[in-house]
C-alpha cells in the first residue's frame, strides 16, 4: 500500500472547489520540477490575446485532469474493480499527460520533429528527471505511465480515459477553458455525465440518459474549436512565434549568430533528446529572448519581437470571404518576390469536426468511439444511437482557410 497523507491536501480551484491530493506520492510529483514548470507555460498560449483572461497554465489544467481522474474513480461504475496500482496508474497519467509541453505550447511543436507526447514520454522514462525519480519508487511504473501516454495497449481502458474523445484531458480543459475566456458555450454537465458513465469487460460506455450530455459536450468542444482555440489573431499571435522560430532555425544552420542568449533553446532544436535543455524552457525563457531581439541586428527578428511585444500581429484574409483574386495574386507575388516573404507571408488552414468516426481499418475504434448502453444491454456507437451525432460526422466538419501577412515585406 502507498502512503497516505496524515491529512489531505487540497487546491483551492475555481471550478472545482477543491482538488484533493490524498497520497504523499502524488503530492510529490506535484511538487517535483517537471510539473511546477508548467506554471510557466500558458494552456491557450496566442488566446490570452484576444482573450484578456486566459492567462491560466498547463499546471492548472494538469491538476484538473488529475482531479476528473479522481472523480472517475470515485463516481463511474465499475471503476472500483481497478486495484490499487492501476489507479495509481491513471492518476499519475492525468496529472502527467502534458509534461512534455514546450514554451507557448503547440506554437513550439512546429520547431521540433516531435511531438509534446512523444517528449512528455522522454521526460517520465529519462532518470535525471525528478518525475522520473519519483515513479521510480514504484517498480515498473514509469514505463506503465509513458506506455498510457503512448497507448502501447497495456492498459487500454486507463489509456482509453485519458486520451480518446471522452476523456479527462477534455473534460477538464473544455470546462476550464470556458471559465477562463467566458466562452459560456464550453459548459458542460461533468456530473452528469459521470453519472451515466460505466465500465464494461474493461470499456467505457455511457447510459442512454446521458446522451443528451455527451451531444452537447461533443458541440461544445466544437464550438471552442472555432470561436476560442482557432480565432483568427490567436493564430496570428502564434504564428509570429513559429516565424520566429523558423529565423533563429535559418540563421543557424548559415551560421549566424544569434546575439541573444538563447543556447537552451538552439541546444533542443539540435537534439529534442537534450530533456536537461527542454525543461529549462518555458513562456518566461522565450519571453526573455524575444525581448533581446527588440534590438537584433537581424531585421527579421527585430520586426518580429516588436509585433510580438507590442501586438502588431499579422493582417489575415478569410479565404470563405471570397476576396479580389488579383489582390491575393499581388500578395502572394510581393511576397516570393522578396528575400523575408517566408517569414511574413502563410496560407494557413485549420480544420474540426464535432464527432470523429471510428475508423476499423486504422484500428481506432476502441479509442475513437463514444459507445451506449442500451437498457437491454445492447451496446451501439453513439452515431448509431443518436440522429443528432450521425448527422454531426459529415455536416459538422469545417475547414477555415486563412492567409496572414504583413503588408510591408522588405524588413
Amino acid at each position: 500500500m502507498l502512503e497516505k497523507l496524515n491529512r489531505t491536501k487540497v487546491f483551492r480551484d475555481p471550478i472545482y472547489g477543491y482538488i484533493e491530493v490524498e497520497y504523499q506520492f502524488i503530492l510529490d510529483l506535484i511538487d517535483s520540477k517537471e510539473v511546477q514548470r508548467l506554471r510557466r507555460i500558458r494552456q491557450l498560449s496566442g488566446v490570452a490575446m484576444v482573450f484578456h483572461t486566459a492567462e491560466h497554465s498547463r499546471f492548472t489544467h494538469s491538476l484538473g485532469a488529475y482531479h476528473m481522474a479522481n472523480l472517475v474513480l470515485r463516481n463511474v461504475e465499475g471503476m472500483e474493480h481497478l486495484n490499487e496500482y492501476e489507479k495509481i496508474i491513471f492518476l499519475c497519467s492525468a496529472l502527467l499527460h502534458d509534461i512534455g509541453h514546450g514554451p507557448y505550447s503547440h506554437a513550439f511543436e512546429m520547431v521540433l520533429s516531435t511531438t509534446h507526447e512523444d517528449m512528455t514520454e522522454k521526460i517520465i522514462l529519462s532518470p535525471t528527471t525528478e518525475v522520473n525519480q519519483i515513479l521510480s519508487r514504484i517498480p515498473g511504473l514509469p514505463e506503465a505511465v509513458a506506455g498510457v501516454i503512448a497507448h502501447r495497449g497495456k492498459y487500454p481502458l486507463i489509456e482509453t480515459l485519458v486520451s480518446s474523445q471522452l476523456d479527462v484531458d477534455r473534460m477538464d480543459y473544455l470546462s476550464r477553458d470556458a471559465y477562463f475566456t467566458g466562452a459560456t458555450y464550453g459548459t458542460i454537465d461533468m456530473q452528469r455525465l459521470l453519472r451515466t458513465m460505466k465500465i464494461v469487460d474493461g470499456k467505457v460506455l455511457c447510459r442512454t440518459s446521458g446522451v443528451h450530455t455527451l451531444e452537447s459536450y461533443l458541440m461544445s468542444r466544437y464550438h471552442m474549436y472555432f470561436q476560442v482555440y482557432y480565432h483568427p489573431v490567436s493564430r496570428a499571435y502564434e504564428l509570429l512565434l513559429e516565424s520566429m522560430y523558423e529565423r533563429i532555425k535559418d540563421l543557424t544552420k548559415k551560421n549566424v549568430r544569434i546575439d541573444a542568449n538563447i543556447d537552451s533553446f538552439l541546444n533542443v532544436i539540435k537534439n529534442n533528446d537534450d530533456i536537461e535543455s527542454y525543461i529549462e524552457l518555458d513562456d518566461a525563457y522565450v519571453n526573455g529572448f524575444i525581448k533581446q531581439f527588440m534590438k537584433s541586428s537581424d531585421p527579421v527578428l527585430r520586426r518580429l519581437s516588436h509585433a510580438f511585444n507590442h501586438r502588431k500581429l499579422f493582417k489575415y484574409i478569410d479565404l470563405a470571404d471570397k476576396p479580389d483574386p488579383k489582390f491575393l495574386e499581388k500578395l502572394k507575388a510581393k511576397a516570393e518576390a522578396s528575400p523575408y516573404g517566408k517569414y511574413y507571408y502563410f496560407e494557413n488552414s485549420v480544420s474540426a469536426v464535432a464527432y470523429l468516426q471510428p475508423n476499423k481499418k486504422l484500428n481506432s475504434e476502441d479509442l475513437l468511439s463514444i459507445k451506449v448502453i442500451l437498457p437491454n444491454g445492447e451496446v451501439k456507437n453513439l452515431d448509431e444511437y443518436s440522429p443528432i451525432v450521425h448527422s454531426l460526422i459529415s455536416s459538422s466538419y469545417k475547414r477555415v482557410e486563412r492567409i496572414y501577412y504583413f503588408e510591408d515585406m522588405n524588413g
